[in-house]
């Protein structure tokens, strides 16, 4: 049974089963009313006949047999029997009802108990001691409630009627609600049959109505497109890094074969000199690949209070190693006083490795050997630009400059493969940061925007 069955079942068994507890409920109450008014009805009754009989020795069985004719309260088939302290019958209406078991009645009658109450199929029976002038009267009256058993018959079917059609707007309402309410589920099961890892474009829908199936569907998405974002990765990743490192270990090997046979001295030196600087090239690419692994990885990470001016000494001093020749300008703004404005919370292997990589990838670019690194602040951010001079990246390679494995035009000739800035990325996404690229005056830059707060 599907969900939207079962918000149809369980709502509309639970709504008729409270409607049909209600509705019971009324028709005993109103059953115990009508019992308990006509009783007191045929009590008042015996009360009055004992009353009347008592007022004077003189009335006799025939002038209360007429006040009973014309009293306007008379009961249907009323029959009474009225008797004296010795339960000697004194008074019997004339009535063709009969009174099973009088006696029986009489027995419990005294003085601690002077009330009996009974039914016997459609008809109530009561049987009373009442004192009147001295005396102690006995009064059993039995007699059918015509006019309350018809009103209870009406409200019976009234009651029935009412929840056939009250049960019929309940699985229409239910219907209509559980369509509305299953909805969501039913769009989400259905789009997750056509979904799969590959499927980057679709998503699961998401409800108007911000509700626990919204949020669900929400973090569904964000599950879909971290997994199809790490498949993609592994994806381009087996097919860059089997073309990427082909090409080395083919030269390595080639070379290894080469300086083998070699066996002028200073040709093994140029020869194992090339060896080295392929070998680092390779190292820098398996590198990369396990630092991206590595900040994938960590959805914890230990944040310090850091000055963003010594992490880009630290990134200018090992560029030196790599290129004395490498000219490095450094710039901060002159607004710039004191510490906490270019502290700011990070992880500082992370934040190294990033400014590291946006320096590198100046070295790898720059066409006049120089770049250049600023820092400004304005409000409550601080902005760190890496910039050099060199042609302008296209516009239709903009949008992919932080996407794993993209090498664009100016890439062509150049080692690398194309994970440096994407690696920046997913360092600054961890820090709330962000990084655009601009070019101007024959400058291209990135820019880093750090919030100090």
């Amino acid at each position: 049974m599907n969900i939207r069955s079962r918000i149809l079942v369980y709502f509309s068994l639970l709504s008729m089963a409270v409607t049909a507890m209600s509705f019971f409920l009324i028709y005993t109450l109103f059953y115990n009313y009508r019992q308990e008014e006509y009783q007191q009805r045929m009590k008042d009754h015996s009360i009055s006949a004992i009353t009347t009989l008592g007022e004077s020795e003189k009335f006799n069985q025939n002038i209360l047999q007429a006040l009973n004719e014309v009293s306007v309260n008379r009961l249907y088939k009323e029959k009474t029997l009225i008797f004296d302290e010795h339960k000697k019958l004194i008074y019997s209406s004339v009535d063709d009802t009969v009174i099973e078991f009088p006696n029986d009645i009489l027995k419990e009658l005294n003085a601690k108990k002077d009330l009996v109450e009974k039914k016997e199929n459609e008809f109530d029976i009561i049987g009373i001691r009442y004192q009147f002038n001295n005396k102690v009267f006995y009064a059993i009256s039995k007699a059918q409630d015509i006019f309350g058993y018809s009103k209870l018959n009406y409200l019976k079917i009234t009651l029935i009627t009412l929840f056939f059609l009250i049960s019929a707007i309940i699985l229409l309402i239910s219907f209509l609600l559980s369509k509305q309410i299953s909805e969501p589920l039913v769009q989400m099961a259905a789009a997750l049959k056509v979904i799969n890892i590959e499927t980057a474009n679709l998503q699961l829908p998401t409800p108007e109505l911000k509700d626990e199936i919204y949020l669900l569907s929400e973090r569904f998405n964000e599950l879909l497109k971290s997994l199809h974002t790490a498949y993609s990765f592994q994806k381009n990743a087996i097919h860059h890094i089997s073309h990427e490192l082909k090409t080395p270990i083919a030269i390595l090997v080639s070379n290894l074969e080469m300086l083998e046979l070699e066996k002028d001295g200073e040709k093994m030196k140029s020869g194992i000199k090339r060896i080295k600087e392929d070998s680092k090239i390779l190292g820098d690419m398996i590198n990369i690949l396990l630092d991206i692994a590595k900040v994938e990885s960590q959805s914890q990470l230990s944040f310090s209070t850091l000055r963003l001016d010594e992490i880009i000494f630290g990134g200018i001093e090992n560029s030196k190693k790599l290129d004395p020749n490498f000219n490095l300008q450094f710039e901060m703004d002159e607004r710039i006083e004191s510490d906490e404005q270019i502290s700011i919370q990070g992880n500082h292997r992370l934040i190294s490795m990033a400014v590291q990589n946006l320096i590198n990838n100046c070295h790898s670019y720059s066409s006049k050997n120089e770049a250049f690194i600023k820092l400004n602040q304005q409000f409550n951010h601080i902005y760190l630009s890496v910039e050099n001079p060199g042609k302008a990246i296209p516009e239709e390679e903009q949008s992919q400059l932080f996407s794993e494995f993209f090498r664009g035009i100016h890439a062509e000739g150049k080692r690398g493969l194309g994970l440096g800035l994407a690696l920046v990325k997913k360092i600054l996404d961890l820090h709330n940061a962000h990084i655009t690229y601009e070019y101007e005056n024959g400058m291209n830059r990135f820019v880093i925007g750090f919030n100090l707060k």
